[in-house]
């Protein structure tokens, strides 16, 4: 009886273990079927004159690993413990994209997005749940009508591409976005780019005249069918909450055949106090709207052996020659003792690799490199600034970023066009009001979860020391910087209360807006991410 007892006891400690078992092993038979029929779904959908199986890649694919990893930018996300998709789909045409969506509606399946990789937090190409990456880096097509002024970009390209396709047909043509070449332009104008010709020409999403979007039912869009609502939303909203957006048509603006760019670095010790607390007067209001003038703070080794001072850099792109150049900061700015020998003239294309930290006189194909030249683990974070930043209050910043001395921030002048243009005409809202953008900058090398960690909470602590300073009820953030301290969408029943954590900070009043349109062409919310607009609560 005892040797029966203990028996029936052991079975019945194992039962839950064998049951566990059985089900794990039933959900992975489940998953691999269902994973089965999506492929052979997409491969039913395929067009004869355009196969999509060149186009699929499974783990069992040689080529899988390399194909996730060529488009991940943060090497946070590169690590063998990175959730990973069970399928990469490298779209080649439009069809693949329909087949994509269809396929994935039709077996509940998460897709998430890539088009250059440069998403802060990873959510392009990490998820938690089951899911495949849709990459859009072959569709790369830069179609430039210097006629028109206009350019048809597809949404695979990068900046870098864009920029030289430009340069191909004109000398005195560019476009207002970013100033890092190997951004995807998907994410970058779906999000509310900006660049170093904002003051003069406003956002990305203020030069854009038409798109293609693959909606939530597979068909193919644009301006005129997709209606005014849908093509206001995905200029600054997010493409990616609101289908898969194939290209954007852009509008080119006009650009001098000389160009002059400077960088003038101040320490503590050269002034820098000073000279920070006059750029806060003039960078946004004063100086005309044709001259940007950046300002990176970091921390670096004093002149005592030892010590250590904060920089202040001052980056620059001026549309027009260097004694004009001159003439205005002696004006408005002598504090920064700009001389002749600090500007470079250049043209706008060159300008490009300058801000880029390349050589000026590098080859200009160097910006058809869709790979950073370095790579690095990295978190970013984002502030708006309303008032300038008293002396006292400068003072205590310095002291901060000595005593946590990695974390690094940079203040993005804003004023001039972009500040005219209503905040309701695009999903970004940041204008007129705002002074300058901070976007906090802290990178390393060292691998690992305690360095993550460590690095992540000097990150933190920056961003707590600027509260007195920054934006308030709500403090605002830049879509475009992701940041998912700012809050998580679960995607479940909380999912509205759970977006307005981090979208009333990214959009302010037009986060209501794109609720409501999100709402009406994706009801069921199948294009989600962890920080996607959502659905309207039923």
């Amino acid at each position: 009886m005892e040797i029966m007892r203990l028996t029936i006891t052991k079975l019945s400690l194992l039962l839950p273990v064998l049951l566990f078992l059985s089900m794990s092993w039933r959900a992975r038979a489940t998953s691999v079927s269902v994973h089965e029929n999506f492929i052979q779904c997409l491969l039913s959908h395929s067009q004869p004159s355009h196969p999509i199986s060149p186009a699929i890649f499974t783990p069992q694919n040689s080529s899988f690993s390399s194909v996730l990893q060529a488009q991940i930018r943060n090497l946070r996300f590169n690590s063998t413990s990175t959730p990973k998709p069970f399928l990469i789909i490298t779209a080649l045409h439009e069809s693949h994209i329909q087949a994509a969506i269809i396929c994935a509606r039709k077996h509940g399946l998460q897709m998430k997005i890539r088009s250059g990789g440069h998403d802060y937090e990873g959510l392009s190409y990490v998820s938690h749940v089951p899911f495949f990456v849709l990459d859009m880096f072959n569709l790369h097509s830069v179609d430039v009508d210097i006629e028109t002024e206009t350019a048809w970009v597809q949404t695979g390209a990068t900046l870098g591409e864009v920029y030289y396709r430009i340069s191909e047909k004109s000398k005195t043509h560019g476009f207002p976005a970013g100033v890092c070449p190997t951004v995807g332009v998907g994410g970058h104008i779906g999000g509310g780019g900006y660049g170093n010709m904002m003051r003069k020409y406003g956002l990305t999403v203020d030069n854009i005249v038409d798109a293609k979007l693959v909606d939530v039912s597979g068909r193919l869009l644009d301006r005129k069918s997709m209606g005014e609502d849908l093509f206001w939303a995905i200029r600054g909203g997010g493409g990616a909450s609101f289908g898969v957006v194939l290209a954007y048509r852009i509008k080119l603006v006009r650009v001098p055949e000389t160009v002059t760019v400077f960088q003038v670095r101040k320490t503590l010790e050269q002034n820098a106090t000073e000279i920070v607390y006059r750029w806060q007067q003039v960078a946004s209001k004063q100086l005309p709207d044709d001259l940007f003038v950046r300002l990176i703070l970091d921390v670096v080794n004093g002149t005592k052996s030892g010590t250590k001072t904060v920089r202040a850099s001052f980056l620059s792109l001026f549309l027009g020659d260097s004694n004009r150049l001159l003439s205005i900061m002696n004006e408005s700015f002598p504090e920064l003792g700009l001389a002749q020998s600090d500007c470079i003239e250049t043209s706008w294309i060159r300008s490009v690799l300058f801000w880029t930290n390349f050589q000026i006189d590098d080859p200009l194909n160097i910006l058809l490199n869709r790979t950073p030249p370095t790579l690095t683990f990295l978190k970013r974070k984002s502030d708006y600034v309303k008032q300038p930043i008293p002396k006292n209050g400068l003072e205590f910043i310095w002291k901060r970023m000595i005593e946590l001395e990695t974390p690094q921030m940079i203040f993005n002048p804003y004023g001039g066009k972009m500040a005219e243009i209503p905040s309701t005409a695009t999903p970004f809202p940041h204008r007129a009001g705002n002074l300058w953008k901070i976007q906090y900058v802290t990178n390393w090398n060292e691998p690992g979860t305690d360095a993550a960690n460590r690095y992540l909470n000097l990150t933190r602590k920056l961003y707590g020391y600027m509260t007195p300073f920054v934006s308030k009820n709500p403090r605002q953030a830049f879509f475009n910087y992701r940041d998912i301290d700012l809050g998580i969408n679960h995607n479940g029943k909380a999912s509205f209360e759970e977006a307005k954590a981090y979208g009333i900070k990214y959009f302010l009043g037009n986060f209501n807006r794109l609720v409501k349109i999100k709402t009406k062409v994706d009801p069921g919310n199948f294009f989600r991410n962890e920080q996607s607009i959502p659905v309207l609560p039923h």
